[in-house]
C-alpha cells in the first residue's frame, strides 16, 4: 500500500461522499487533520477513534456538547456551529479540503477554506452553483486547486488533461443514469411516491441529491457547475442519458473525435484522483470488464417531461442561479417530509424563478445567503398554498 504524504480535512465526514473519501484516505495512508458533521454524533465518534483528528464539529450545537462528552478521553477537538465547521475547514495542518456538505451549507466554509489557501476537492456542487463566479476568482486570486469529485466532472477534467490547447475543444458530454424515473411519462410522475424518488438504479447517495437526480435538477446543476470549472458556454453542454453508468462524461473535439473517462460505477474512483492528482494510484475498486456488457446505450433525455436540464440553462443565463437553487433545496426538503407531490418540485422552482426574475444579483458571498434565506421562506408559503 502506498503511503500519501497529504493532511486532509473533511467537511461532511458522515455523508455518502465523505465516508467514501475517509475510506480512500485509509487506503492511501493519508492523514485527516478535521471532520465535520451536521448532526450525526454517533457516526462522528466512530470516525473520529479510528482517523484520530486535531478537530471535529458539528453543525448542530446540542449535538456537539453530547459528543464533547462522548469523547471526551480522546485529544480532539470538539467545536460547534458554522464557526466550527469554518475553523475545520480553514484548520491550519491540512493542506486539501474535501467539500462535501450538502447543499448551499457548504458555501461559506468553503469560500473561507480558499481565503485560507486551501485546495478543494469539490463534491458539493451547489458550491458553483450559487457563487461560481465569486469562488472562481477567489480560487485564482489565491493560485489554490479546485479539483472536482463529482463523477462526471472528475471525467471531464481527465479528458481535458490530453487536449492541448482549449481551442481543439468542441463540447463537453455530460452522461446521466436517467434516474429511478427514465421513461416515464409527465401523468405517471403524477402519482410516484417518496420511496420510489428515492430508489437511484446505480448509485447510492444521501436523500437529497437522490431526489435531485430523479427530477435530473443535479443534472442541470452539474452543467452549470462545469461551465464554471471548464469555462464552458453551456451551449456548449451536452446531456446524454447512459443506464450502465460505465461511461461517465465525454468532450468532442472539433475534429469530432469523442474522448471518454470509463469505469465502474464506484465514487471512490473521482474522491482518490482529486487526491492524487495528477497521479493515478491504485485503487481498491474492481476494474472495469467490458466483456460482462452486452451493449452501452445512450438517449437524449426527455426535456419536455424532465424540465430541469432547461430550467438549469436558462437560470444560469439570466443569473438566477441562487434563487433557483434555494427553490429547489426547500421544494426538495418538503418532498422529503412528505408535504408536497413530486411534481410540485419544479413547480415551486418554475414560479420562484419567475417571481424573482428582477430580484437584485448578489455580489458576496454574504448576499447570496441573504437572498437563499429570502426565497426559502417564500418557497415553503407557495407550497403551503399547493396543500390547500
Amino acid at each position: 500500500m502506498i503511503k500519501l504524504e497529504k493532511n486532509i480535512s473533511v467537511l461532511g465526514s458522515t455523508g455518502s461522499i465523505g465516508t467514501q473519501t475517509l475510506e480512500v484516505a485509509k487506503e492511501l495512508g493519508i492523514r485527516v487533520h478535521a471532520l465535520t458533521a451536521n448532526e450525526n454524533i454517533g457516526l462522528l465518534e466512530e470516525q473520529i477513534r479510528i482517523f484520530k483528528p486535531e478537530i471535529a464539529a458539528v453543525a448542530n450545537e446540542e449535538k456537539a456538547k453530547i459528543l464533547k462528552e462522548k469523547v471526551k478521553d480522546t485529544s480532539t477537538k470538539i467545536l460547534a456551529g458554522e464557526e466550527g465547521i469554518c475553523q475545520a475547514a480553514t484548520a491550519k495542518n491540512a493542506e486539501t479540503v474535501v467539500a462535501a456538505l450538502c447543499g448551499i451549507s457548504g458555501l461559506v466554509p468553503t469560500s473561507e477554506a480558499i481565503k485560507s489557501g486551501k485546495n478543494i476537492a469539490l463534491a458539493n456542487k451547489e458550491v458553483l452553483v450559487t457563487g461560481g463566479k465569486i469562488i472562481k476568482k477567489m480560487a485564482e486570486e489565491k493560485n489554490i486547486s479546485l479539483l472536482p469529485v463529482d463523477s462526471e466532472h472528475s471525467a471531464i477534467f481527465q479528458c481535458l488533461q490530453g487536449v492541448r490547447s482549449k481551442n481543439d475543444l468542441k463540447k463537453l458530454i455530460l452522461t446521466a443514469s436517467g434516474g429511478p424515473f427514465f421513461g416515464k411519462s409527465k401523468d405517471e410522475l403524477e402519482k410516484v411516491t417518496l420511496k420510489q424518488a428515492l430508489n437511484h438504479p446505480s448509485w447510492s447517495m444521501g436523500k437529497k441529491i437522490s431526489i435531485d437526480s430523479a427530477t435530473m435538477m443535479n443534472k442541470g446543476f452539474e452543467i452549470i457547475e462545469a461551465a464554471h470549472l471548464f469555462d464552458v458556454s453551456t451551449d456548449n453542454i451536452d446531456v446524454i442519458i447512459h443506464r450502465q453508468s460505465v461511461v461517465h462524461s465525454m468532450i468532442e473535439l472539433k475534429d469530432g473525435s469523442v474522448i471518454a473517462q470509463m469505469a465502474v460505477p464506484s465514487m471512490k474512483l473521482p474522491i482518490q484522483y482529486a487526491l492524487t492528482f495528477p497521479h493515478h494510484e491504485p485503487c481498491a475498486v474492481e476494474s472495469l470488464n467490458l466483456s460482462k456488457f452486452k451493449e452501452l446505450t445512450f438517449f437524449k433525455p426527455d426535456y419536455e417531461t424532465f424540465e430541469s436540464i432547461n430550467l438549469c440553462k436558462k437560470a444560469f443565463e439570466e443569473d438566477l442561479c441562487v434563487v433557483l437553487n434555494a427553490a429547489n433545496e426547500k421544494a426538495v426538503e418538503l418532498f422529503l417530509k412528505e408535504k408536497i407531490k413530486f411534481l410540485d418540485i419544479i413547480k415551486l422552482i418554475k414560479e420562484a424563478l419567475e417571481e424573482f426574475k428582477n430580484t437584485k444579483k448578489p455580489s458576496s458571498i454574504s448576499e447570496i445567503i441573504e437572498l437563499d434565506k429570502k426565497i426559502k421562506a417564500k418557497t415553503a408559503i407557495k407550497a403551503e398554498k399547493l396543500r390547500k
